[in-house]
């Protein structure tokens, strides 16, 4: 079960987060963008869902035409189980929703394994860009009207 987080999920929330992206932030070499992000705001304005046992959660925030998913995060005690994926689902599932044709992301270039898995699902890479001495791959996919 997903659903939207409240602030009680709040230090889990940043927990989970702190635990994926540390492992992260040595490679890159800066602390991932999601790692800073004011999640008291964002659970607030109902961007921010929730796995049912608290082991995942991912960000989407609705744009002109497009659903972003901001973050998805995983605890890694429970990396390969398929929470991620079904978090990716919920996405497809939000923004058919909302009536958005199209999911986009964005994720930094030494993320390959991550890049790797968005591509099996559908994802195309659709630009670069440097965000803060980031380097950071742009990626989109078309939401069917039905799944």
């Amino acid at each position: 079960m997903i659903r939207p987080a409240a602030q009680t999920d709040r230090p889990r929330v940043e927990e989970i987060v702190e635990a994926a992206y540390t492992p992260w932030a040595e490679i890159i070499g800066a602390r991932p963008i999601p790692m800073d992000a004011d999640y008291a705001t964002l659970i607030d304005a109902g961007r921010v869902f929730v796995t049912g046992p608290g082991d995942g959660l991912i960000v989407l925030i609705p744009e002109d035409g497009v659903l972003l998913i901001e973050n998805v995060a995983v605890d890694p005690a429970r990396h390969g189980q398929g929470i991620g994926r079904t978090l990716l689902a919920f996405a497809e599932t939000r923004a058919r929703a909302l009536s958005l044709p199209r999911l986009r992301l964005y994720t930094n270039e030494l993320m390959t394994p991550n890049i790797a898995l968005y591509e099996r699902l559908g994802y195309r890479q659709t630009a670069r860009e440097d965000i803060g001495g980031r380097n950071v791959i742009h990626m989109a996919k078309e939401v069917p009207a039905r799944p």
